[in-house]
């Protein structure tokens, strides 16, 4: 770009958004076709919300199946120490981070195929980097590519959505480590993986579990991550035929719990969440320690004094008391809208809770010589879950959705050679899936 007022770049896709998702696009159209790409973001590096993540951030999923299919984040070793000992590593964020910036400068960059507008930000055709102000007029020949509609969130760029009086301290988890006096105590607020981490951090650094108060909104079924392995320790499969074999919706979960695959924190509670949360044994172990947990209600407002809740009651706490926000949605449900539209591609999941697989799968559905029409016809959202009753919605949809997928050669070629794509789906017979097909239909019916 020159050093006039208004600049002009053209190229096939204008991806807007850096983030996972739409790294993970841009790797497929690098790899399947010859298409030219223009990436707009308002970081100042790749990687998206990693950038604003607390420091002790890690992936709850192998970092095998993590970032974009042309290369690997992390080093496939085993972890030796620590909460996550004997299983795939997780990677930092900061290791997160540096892979993405890793693919943009190795890999994307050094293609001549693509321009990273970072610090800048996209509206209808326009990116305004900053902080110069110089104005950049981008024009898509094949289509607008939105890898922002996941609307992913942390606490660090996302005010409590409770009332917060100004003798009350409440920070996000990113200023844990900054603390440097000793508090009355800790509050986390909130009941999802951000939570977990800024317990197990707490844990980690010493805090007497007595000293750390819970409040838990809704209790949730959590994903064994002993079942989420590279290679054989790839067992989701597993479902299908305890799904096959259920006698009701209730039956599937208690036997996805004796099976292993599914765990709770209180045995005695039955969940009413599911959000793909997934955790270690020993980890579950560490947040089990906590035994001051407040249940089904959430934060109205949080002053010097008292914590009121929705349900109308109070708990005491003191200008002293560190309350750790971790409410903010970082699987928040989208409107289903199609992904291919007319110059426009929507990146959103095809499978529950894979954003970085569903945005590759998006990338290569993209390179197929095929009519929107069919694209879509491919590319099935299936919105984040909620509830365990999205469970089951979730697994028939995807059960539907991979039968489409296999059946189209190319894609099911993709779906066995790319990283990304831990699983093809159920390791089951035939005959099995469809027994399942068949309970899920009947289950989902009852909703």
């Amino acid at each position: 770009m020159g050093d006039a007022g208004m600049d002009a770049l053209r190229a096939d896709y204008v991806v807007v958004g850096a983030g996972a998702m739409g790294m993970a696009f841009v790797d497929e159209i690098l790899t399947h076709s010859d298409a030219s790409v223009v990436i707009v973001d308002r970081h100042a590096r790749p990687g998206g919300h990693w950038n604003d993540a607390y420091p002790y951030v890690r992936l709850h999923q192998p970092s095998f199946f993590y970032g974009v299919s042309s290369t690997v984040l992390g080093t496939e070793a085993i972890d030796e120490v620590g909460l996550n000992a004997g299983l795939s590593e997780l990677a930092s964020g900061p290791e997160v981070c540096a892979y993405f910036d890793q693919v943009m400068n190795r890999r994307f960059l050094p293609s001549g195929r693509v321009r990273y507008l970072p610090n800048a930000t996209y509206r209808d055709g326009t990116a305004v980097v900053r902080p110069s102000g110089r104005v950049v007029e981008l024009t898509a020949d094949r289509a607008v590519v939105d890898a922002t509609y996941m609307n992913v969130r942390v606490p660090s760029t996302t005010p409590p959505r409770y009332e917060v009086s100004e003798d009350a301290l409440v920070i996000p988890p990113n200023r844990l480590p900054e603390l440097d006096r000793r508090a009355d105590g800790y509050r986390i607020i909130g009941a999802g993986k951000t939570a977990f981490d800024a317990i197990l951090w707490l844990l980690a650094n010493k805090v007497d579990p007595a000293d750390i108060g819970w409040i838990v909104p809704r209790d949730s079924w959590l994903l064994n991550r002993a079942f989420i392995q590279p290679g054989d320790g790839m067992r989701v499969g597993e479902q299908t035929p305890i799904i096959a074999d259920a006698a009701s919706p209730a039956d599937v979960f208690l036997e996805l719990e004796r099976s292993g695959q599914f765990m709770r924190i209180d045995p005695t509670i039955e969940p009413t969440m599911y959000r793909c949360a997934t955790v270690s044994w020993a980890e579950l172990d560490q947040l089990r320690r906590i035994t001051d947990v407040t249940r089904g209600a959430r934060v109205k407002r949080v002053s010097g004094s008292s914590i009121e809740l929705d349900d109308g009651t109070a708990l005491e706490t003191t200008p002293g008391t560190v309350h750790v926000d971790c409410t903010a949605d970082g699987l928040e449900r989208r409107p289903v809208v199609p992904v291919f539209d007319d110059g426009r591609i929507t990146l959103m999941t095809l499978r529950p809770c894979q954003q970085v697989f569903s945005a590759g799968l998006i990338g290569r559905i993209e390179c197929l010589d095929a009519t929107t029409e069919a694209k879509n016809e491919l590319a099935t959202p299936i919105p984040h879950p909620d509830t365990p009753q999205d469970f089951l919605t979730n697994s028939l949809a995807h059960l539907h959705s991979m039968g489409r997928l296999m059946q189209q050669p190319e894609i099911a070629a993709w779906l066995i050679d790319s990283r990304l794509s831990p699983s093809t789906g159920s390791s089951a017979s035939l005959e099995t899936a469809l027994r399942a097909v068949e309970k899920l239909e009947a289950f989902t019916a009852e909703l």
